[in-house]
């Protein structure tokens, strides 16, 4: 079994003309799960996740946080040795850098601690929120039925999602449509992070003709890591915050909520999104 799903016994209730009735039976739930980050072998942060493709994760972690600029501050990630026994196995990882001595501790802006549900209710001060990365010029135009048939191409890819219930999904889609990667999580900016630690080792960064799409609200943190990605078009099923609508227009992104159905909303950038 996958080490996202694990299985479990459940009472299950149901409401039938009869009255109640109650059984016991096997389901699926999403595994969550903490993970240390360590650069170097010093303790840097612990984010709760769904385990799987760990690498991407804390490589788009470092990367959103503005801890590392490219794929080339990365000399390698992998499993901490402290991590191989007992109940930590796998849940600790350990990053080594080409050029360790210029790596800033300080310059995270999240406490140690970050749960799967929240991504910036870990950060330190209200100035830290606001990385600094540059705006957005160019990108793709694309119209608007081209936008409208992403959902259930996203939906039809979420393994995770059809067997628990419980995981968000964040997907790159490319200027003629092509799914070029999806990874669930079941947190929202984990599988946002797996998805750009994925572009981060493959050499794909910025994702300059790439289209975002999230599962859910768009939250602040996911337009700021779409930005530190370089990724021009954001788009999501459910509708986004007034913070993360003030960034997309401040940073030149494209920022669509609800969408869904035969229509969306667009809340910046809508000179990308062509209605023929």
């Amino acid at each position: 079994m996958s080490p996202a799903v694990r299985e479990i016994e459940l009472a299950r209730f149901r409401l039938e003309e009869s009255g109640w009735s109650r059984e016991t039976e096997g389901d699926l739930v999403a595994v969550e799960e903490p993970l240390e980050i360590r650069v170097e072998g010093r303790g840097l942060a612990v984010v709760m996740r769904t385990p799987g493709h760990d690498r991407e994760l804390v490589a788009g972690f470092l990367l959103t946080e503005g801890l590392i600029r490219s794929a080339n501050d990365l000399f390698d990630i992998s499993p901490c040795a402290a991590g191989e026994e007992g109940e930590n196995r796998g849940n600790v990882i350990d990053v080594f850098l080409r050029d360790p001595d210029t790596f800033q501790i300080e310059r995270l802006t999240r406490h140690v601690f970050s749960s799967s549900s929240c991504g910036i209710c870990g950060k330190s001060t209200i100035e830290s929120v606001f990385l600094s990365f540059p705006p957005i010029t160019g990108g793709p135009v694309i119209t608007a039925e081209f936008l409208r048939k992403l959902p259930p191409l996203l939906r039809d890819s979420q393994a995770g999602f059809d067997r628990t219930g419980g995981l968000h999904a964040s997907a790159i889609f490319s200027a003629e449509g092509e799914l070029q990667v999806l990874r669930e999580d079941a947190g929202r900016h984990n599988a946002l992070d797996k998805v750009i630690g994925e572009a981060l080792l493959m050499g794909r960064l910025p994702l300059s003709e790439s289209i975002l799409l999230v599962s859910g609200r768009i939250s602040f943190e996911l337009m700021q890591k779409a930005l530190a990605a370089g990724i021009p078009i954001v788009a999501g099923i459910s509708a986004p915050s007034s913070l993360a609508i003030d960034l997309a227009r401040d940073s030149g992104q494209t920022l669509a909520g609800f969408v869904r159905g035969s229509g969306f909303n667009i809340y910046a950038g809508a000179s990308r999104i062509d209605p023929l």
